[in-house]
């Protein structure tokens, strides 16, 4: 019958040190719950934010126009795609309506296609009757310019080489700052 006594007490203050860890657990989980709460939430931007200013640049569309940071004399919508990105084939479609009605038409409208000819010939085929296509490698030309950090990238830029509105949907391009 010791015995038994003794079990049962030693499985009692088990069961004390495992709820005094679990309140402590959950004491520190509400903690950083609410430091987590209190930071401003930061999303990772993909291309150049509004107000920057876009890196030089020159390239030659695929019909042969060439395009500069000097040759931007109106506004322009810029879209950036690769083929590897399944969010690209969801946008490209709405980027090339949006390209559509942009004002000054498709020489107002580049759109860059990251990777090989073969790989983006239905993109191209797809974009070309609304927008200038540049086919560029990553790290490269307008890519390189707005700092393209993935896909789609979407931007508005100025005749000053300023983006004025940017990110990876075209409501984002909506969205226009105040100080823009």
């Amino acid at each position: 019958m010791p015995f038994l006594t003794a079990l049962v007490l030693g499985v009692g203050v088990l069961c004390l040190i495992d709820l005094v860890l679990t309140v402590g657990v959950i004491r520190r989980l509400r903690a950083h719950e609410e430091m987590l709460s209190a930071r401003p939430a930061v999303s990772p931007s993909i291309v150049l934010p509004a107000g920057a200013k876009i890196g030089g640049f020159s390239a030659v569309s695929t019909d042969g126009v060439h395009v500069s940071g000097e040759t931007l004399t109106e506004p322009v919508l810029v879209g950036v795609f690769s083929p590897d990105c399944p969010a690209c084939h969801d946008r490209l479609p709405q980027f090339a309506e949006r390209a559509r009605s942009f004002p000054g038409g498709r020489g107002n409208v580049l759109a860059v296609l990251v990777g090989a000819e073969e790989e983006v010939a239905d993109e191209r085929r797809t974009l070309e009757p609304v927008a200038l296509v540049l086919i560029e490698e990553y790290g490269t030309g307008l890519t390189k310019a707005l700092q393209v950090k993935g896909f789609p990238s979407l931007a508005l830029v100025d005749e000053h080489g300023k983006v004025v509105a940017s990110g990876s949907t075209i409501e984002d391009l909506d969205k226009i700052p105040a100080h823009a």
